[in-house]
């Protein structure tokens, strides 16, 4: 099973971009998991220039299939004294499956400071939690360890999970929690009740602090449908480390085929 860091490691240089291949065990169906994709866009965005910011902001539109062999560009759209916005391309041989811009801003002097986001009370696993691992999974879910709590508190098309890789040695702390932000089911699955075809269309993610970090690579993620009509949901979702500070915001559209 090839993990996140041996898939950026094996990349290669190819002109005017990056070469690489979506391992069989990263599918999510007959694409490519979206945090995967968006990780190594974010990767490759990374590399283009140099001395860039911390991320800060993420807009990724899920355009076609990815599976097999890739190949990532990355094109600088602007740079100014503060803030810098490099856009992504993945191609496969379906076309063009991916499009991100990502906007990479240092921390400026500001008299505003304010923050919401408490964490839901749902302490972080211990060692002698029961958590489920993905190791008998055919799909992307067996690269990752998570803790569900799904007791009354959580509402009834809301996901409230723990995550981390198990496989995050040497990893970017940015390109890990991208790719470990996009783990949760669309929550509009609950008003099914059960598996159903889904496809992602767009995400945003907003970063909420210079630099990702928590503890033993814990990250609490929260999903909670707020429209799911005609085929299409639109959802909020939100991202804690392992001591309750907010990480991240995000929001995504989401097709529904049922």
């Amino acid at each position: 099973m090839q993990g996140l860091k041996g898939i950026i490691d094996a990349l290669e240089p190819v002109e005017g971009g990056w070469r690489g291949a979506i391992p069989d065990n990263w599918l999510q169906g007959r694409t490519s998991y979206g945090g995967l994709s968006a990780a190594l866009a974010l990767h490759v965005a990374q590399q283009s220039d140099v001395d860039l910011p911390p991320l800060r902001s993420a807009l990724v539109a899920f355009i076609g299939p990815l599976a097999g062999e890739i190949t990532i560009r990355a094109t600088k759209l602007r740079r100014g004294r503060n803030a810098a916005f490099i856009q992504a391309d993945i191609e496969s041989d379906a076309g063009l499956g991916l499009r991100a811009t990502f906007v990479f801003m240092n921390t400026v002097e500001s008299k505003v400071d304010y923050e919401v986001g408490t964490a839901p009370d749902f302490a972080r696993p211990t060692p002698d939690d029961t958590t489920y691992k993905g190791e008998n999974s055919n799909f992307f879910i067996q690269n990752f360890e998570l803790l569900d709590r799904r007791d009354a508190t959580v509402g009834p098309i809301e996901w409230l999970r723990w995550v981390r890789l198990q496989d995050r040695d040497g990893l970017d702390p940015m390109v890990e929690l991208v790719a470990i932000a996009d783990c949760l089911p669309p929550a509009a699955l609950k008003l099914i009740g059960g598996p159903a075809p889904v496809s992602s269309m767009t995400w945003q993610l907003n970063i909420l602090g210079p630099q990702p970090a928590t503890t033993d690579g814990w990250w609490l993620l929260r999903a909670d449908a707020r429209y799911a009509k005609g085929g299409s949901s639109s959802q909020d979702m939100m991202i804690w480390n392992a001591d309750g500070v907010p990480i991240a915001e995000q929001m995504q559209s989401v097709a529904i085929f049922a």
